[in-house]
């Protein structure tokens, strides 16, 4: 994880002081780019601890398009708690813990205009399998329609898949990217989802690629990360998948664990919202 923390470094010490919608201001650069290749293990942070049961919860809600947050804690998943009730969300349906149409609603039923709804994850599966050199294998959760319908806009707009021989690779452009709360955990969970969609397609994952639009650290959270980059890194784990899951909708939180997985004591920072 030597890129994060470079990257981290440079933010932190080169970075602009910015004023943002939270009221907390942030110090950012803009356009940075990571790349983790799997035989290197497992992209999880080692200078801290991350959430990764957490992290697997939120993907497999992704996966399932869920849009409700009590269907998030039901997995362990409580990073979305707040934005379920912050003051500038007011969800059209008025159902509790709604937080509308957020990633996994765009990812599996995107809205056509005929009133069709679009399985885009599902249909770039399919496509890997026919046509594995098509320059279309996109994602996206950046809807410009319903923006004002999602408790948070898309931070992780959109991704792409990258098929050379039998080796799969991701590609993901983050718009915003909050460095020491966000990214470790965005890392690690695209990093899984690239490792399913290997799979499921008879594949070998190959490549993460991660490219940051806004990529900033919050003034509050300065400290932390001082302490952070004070820290050397350690050995990354290996990720296991269960290997009897050949489809992406059957994954569920007992079919993927890290093994080795060795990390520095949390450092905990406020998230703002």
């Amino acid at each position: 994880m030597r890129q994060y923390l470079d990257a981290l470094r440079l933010v932190l010490e080169t970075g602009i002081d910015r004023p943002t919608r939270t009221g907390v201001d942030t110090r950012a650069l803009f356009g940075l780019q990571m790349r983790f290749l799997t035989d290197s293990g497992f992209p999880a942070v080692t200078t801290k601890h991350l959430a990764f049961k957490s992290m697997k919860a939120e993907l497999l809600c992704f996966l399932r398009g869920v849009s409700n947050v009590k269907e998030m804690q039901a997995l362990g998943c409580h990073i979305w708690d707040q934005n379920a009730d912050a003051p500038y969300w007011t969800p059209r349906a008025r159902c509790a813990g709604d937080l509308g149409r957020i990633y996994g609603v765009q990812w599996r039923r995107w809205r056509a205009p005929d009133g069709r709804e679009i399985d885009q994850l599902g249909d770039v599966i399919d496509r890997i399998k026919r046509d594995p050199f098509d320059r279309r294998l996109i994602v996206t959760a950046w809807n410009p329609g319903e923006l004002d319908e999602m408790a948070l806009p898309p931070c992780h707009a959109m991704f792409q898949f990258f098929v050379a021989g039998q080796d799969l690779s991701l590609h993901l452009y983050q718009r915003s990217a909050d460095m020491f709360l966000g990214v470790p955990f965005n890392i690690a969970s695209y990093a899984l989802l690239l490792h399913m969609v290997a799979q499921v397609t008879g594949l070998k994952a190959h490549e993460f690629v991660h490219t940051l639009g806004d990529a900033h650290i919050y003034h509050n959270h300065f400290d932390a990360v001082r302490e952070q980059l004070a820290r050397e890194p350690l050995a990354l784990p290996r990720l296991w998948l269960n290997p009897d899951i050949r489809c992406i909708d059957d994954f569920t939180m007992t079919d993927a664990k890290l093994e080795g997985y060795v990390c520095a004591p949390t450092i905990r920072a406020p998230m703002a919202v």
